[in-house]
């Protein structure tokens, strides 16, 4: 790789060349997620301020987790059909309104309906926003741009408890207000620089496109390569899990304190946000079969390392190797669905990755809580087993196709709308 290429590809000149709607993009989710409360104090506002019990607090919390996975997989549908600015701007003011919803309707049924809705209608932006990121970002800098992107979502994430606990402190209500205020920000963003295009159509496809006879997810489903690639998305996110599910429950058996377990989550956070773009500037020219097989490996084999004894310090050599795994593997795998897609279901192909990933984050904790049960720290050693399954799908699923290894192409950094495809 020559210096030109090198300095092509880095932290900086991606970000100052990126197109205006891809800067605004990053801002969008940035803000947006400063305003994500909901997840975070669901629980406690059900219990405390509507006086529900905290068996329905908690099914309203699964309700709302169950929601968010369907809604990334109409997300990924409505991208490809209406657009994704259409597809964000849906999304943020949907939002908007079942959050401040949820503040006044009276009834517990209300309340999971509408926090059903709000868990689903939240998700569309995210297949639309990557899908967009994927269209207006060249080959070469696809997976960097995915980590400044995770970059913006983590920093914004880190921050709105924070956020949240100084509005509830005021009131309920507020914390409400401010998460809607926060996705009408987006929305506003969308409104004002994203680029406007019609959907796609069939009669759009290229020839080369070998799904041009089927379509919607029926088409994703046909791609065999790609189900396997859908599987490891689910199994990572599924043992990745088990850090926040199974690890508190191991570290406080072995007699560690809370502030044991809260250092080691700080320190995988610390890591990720300092250090993931700096080692995307490396991996992110390894084919992306490489970059998934590695993290499966640092994953599984860091979660298989906290079924060791010697105590504090396995827990924190554990936590150091599946955190390397992440920031090595995240970028990649979220930016190879842009990369497999036929350009007519982008959206459809980006919803699916996310919505297994959604999928396994839902249920790992439930499993790896239950394996933890029945079979004490041999957990780790089915994680170990998982990530090893995970090395084989990618390297199945993750071969390098046309698509995949098409060079990279200049695209100018200009914020002039994409033109219509229908024209």
């Amino acid at each position: 790789m020559t210096s030109t290429a090198d300095e092509s590809t880095g932290i900086w000149s991606t970000i100052r060349e990126a197109p205006v709607p891809v800067k605004a993009l990053l801002v969008g989710v940035f803000v947006n997620k400063l305003g994500w409360f909901l997840q975070v104090f669901l629980v406690l506002f059900l219990t405390t301020s509507k006086g529900f019990t905290p068996v329905q607090a908690g099914t309203a919390l699964g309700v709302y987790g169950a929601g968010s996975v369907v809604g990334l997989i109409i997300g990924g549908s409505l991208s490809d059909k209406v657009g994704p600015r259409a597809a964000v701007m849906i999304s943020m003011f949907g939002m908007a309104g079942f959050v401040l919803a949820i503040a006044y309707v009276p009834s517990y049924p209300a309340v999971v309906t509408v926090v059903a809705l709000a868990g689903a209608v939240g998700q569309f932006y995210r297949p639309a926003s990557a899908a967009l990121l994927t269209e207006l970002t060249p080959k070469n800098r696809q997976v960097m741009i995915f980590a400044v992107y995770r970059l913006a979502m983590n920093l914004g994430t880190t921050a709105a408890p924070l956020i949240g606990a100084a509005l509830v402190a005021v009131s309920w209500n507020l914390l409400f207000i401010g998460e809607a205020v926060a996705a009408l920000a987006y929305a506003v963003v969308a409104i004002v620089a994203l680029p406007k295009r019609a959907p796609r159509t069939v009669q759009d496809t290229t020839a080369d496109e070998p799904e041009a006879t089927g379509g919607g997810y029926v088409a994703v489903l046909r791609d065999y390569k790609y189900v396997l690639f859908l599987l490891c998305m689910f199994i990572n996110a599924a043992i990745y899990m088990q850090y926040l599910a199974v690890l508190p429950l191991h570290m406080k058996a072995d007699g560690l304190s809370t502030w044991w377990f809260s250092a080691v989550v700080a320190l995988n956070g610390f890591i990720v946000i300092t250090c993931e773009l700096l080692v995307t500037k490396v991996v992110q020219n390894w084919p992306a079969r490489i970059v998934a097989m590695t993290g499966f490996v640092l994953l599984g084999g860091g979660l298989a390392f906290y079924a060791l004894p010697g105590g504090l310090a396995i827990f924190v050599i554990g936590t150091l190797l599946w955190t390397l795994a992440e920031i090595i593997g995240g970028p990649t795998m979220f930016a190879y669905p842009g990369m497999a897609a036929p350009k007519r279901l982008l959206g459809r192909y980006v919803g699916s990755a996310h919505a297994m990933f959604g999928l396994g984050s839902a249920l790992g904790p439930f499993l790896g809580v239950w394996v933890w049960n029945a079979a004490g720290t041999r957990v780790w050693l089915w994680c170990g087993l998982a990530g090893a399954v995970g090395v084989v799908l990618a390297y199945f699923g993750m071969t390098p196709t046309a698509e995949t290894e098409e060079p990279a192409v200049d695209l100018t950094p200009a914020a002039e709308p994409l033109p219509s495809e229908s024209s």
